[in-house]
């Protein structure tokens, strides 16, 4: 098995307790500019990272590019549902680790694995992904929660990024990763958050599991049985 760079031969999974997430120029105006992903789906990916940041206690910083420019303001959803998240405004950089105000604050985290997801992916994602693993930090790239103009782009950027030695990983294997185990008090609040964001049909496995334990509570709903007998007469 190939180890991803800065690993140091460890397996490349998510250590909760070492992680930041960071989310990169989730813009309204530069959502315009998305083509290789639903606008909807990825403005809910994105507000499923944030949410189970908060609910990890995850460490989240967020930036913008030019916001009070054509790229327009951050999705409100990030800080309306992770509260605890810092905003670090740059002064026009587009590699967002060229901001010593960024940097410093990801180092003073104490943690050195990444969770990055921007938009654009090409652009905003993979240039600080660049950088921080440069500078030595594990790196897992979220790719259905960053945009990109074009599916090749995307596809050039993943090719880049991992070349690098960053680690792709989607929403959904972010959310399970960082959950980790069903035996814990919280996890229908992970749960929740898989439906209302990712995996929305998963609330209807979880609706059938549901009545089928108060069948066993209360018994059927439906009396197959007189009817059954009833039709036996006949």
């Amino acid at each position: 098995m190939s180890i991803p760079a800065n690993f140091n031969g460890n397996i490349p999974m998510i250590d909760t307790n070492d992680a930041v997430l960071l989310l990169i120029d989730h813009q309204s105006g530069l959502f315009q500019l998305v083509r290789d992903i639903e606008l909807t789906t990825l403005r809910s990916h994105v507000t499923a990272l944030a949410k189970v940041a908060h609910l990890a206690k995850i460490p989240t910083f967020t930036t913008a590019s030019v916001p009070d420019g054509p790229n327009g303001p951050l999705i409100p959803e990030i800080h309306q549902n992770n509260p605890d998240a810092t905003y670090i405004p740059r002064t026009g950089q587009i590699n967002a680790w060229d901001n010593p105000a960024w940097v410093e604050a990801i180092e003073k985290s104490k943690r050195k694995t990444l969770l990055i997801a921007g938009t654009l992916t090409s652009v905003c994602m993979s240039f600080p992904t660049l950088s921080a693993i440069a500078a030595g930090y594990k790196v897992f790239t979220i790719i259905d929660a960053s945009g990109n103009w074009s599916k090749m782009a995307t596809d050039l950027t993943l090719a880049r990024v991992v070349q690098a030695g960053a680690v792709p990983i989607d929403t959904y294997a972010t959310l399970a990763e960082i959950m980790s185990t069903w035996n814990r008090p919280d996890a229908m609040d992970f749960a929740t958050i898989m439906i209302d964001h990712i995996v929305p049909p998963y609330r209807a496995l979880v609706e059938s599991y549901d009545k089928a334990q108060s069948v066993q509570k209360g018994g059927r709903e439906t009396k197959l049985d007189i009817l059954e007998a009833a039709q036996a007469k006949h």
